[in-house]
């Protein structure tokens, strides 16, 4: 009686079902990189509410308006750079080390120009900022 021998079929390890593995896994690595980077910010957030404080501070208003013009305090700013706003908020401050800035930016004001005012708050020594908004009436 004579046996046939079958070739013995060579054992290879399925490569696809691992390479999935693998890419899963380096989109979670690559996903909760970034939360840590921004976690790694500590960014303390403010709260919000709709009451009215009762604020004792010098207060310094600047308005930003659609077209990019700035006022500080009423006074229409002539030329815009952050340089001259620095100086003006300065000595809008006057002494006082404490005064807190608000910015009131119209809803279409280019973001550019409210950075533009946060920049020179900072070069003035300012460092109160807030942005003043409207409650929504019910």
């Amino acid at each position: 009686m004579k046996f046939r021998h079958r070739p013995l079929d060579e054992l290879e390890i399925n490569l696809i079902p691992f390479i999935d593995i693998l890419l899963v896994i380096i989109i979670f690595l690559m996903l909760t990189t970034t939360y840590n980077r921004i976690a790694a910010l500590q960014i303390r957030l403010p709260d919000a509410n709709a009451e009215q404080q009762n604020m004792t501070v010098q207060k310094v208003d600047v308005v930003v308006t659609a077209d990019g013009t700035f006022a500080i305090n009423g006074a229409i700013v002539s030329d815009p750079s952050v340089s001259h706003l620095a100086q003006l908020l300065r000595a809008a401050a006057g002494e006082h080390e404490l005064s807190m800035v608000v910015i009131n930016a119209d809803g279409n004001s280019s973001h550019q120009s409210v950075v533009n005012v946060m920049d020179a708050a900072r070069q003035a020594g300012l460092s109160r900022l807030t942005f003043a908004t409207r409650s929504e009436q019910p």
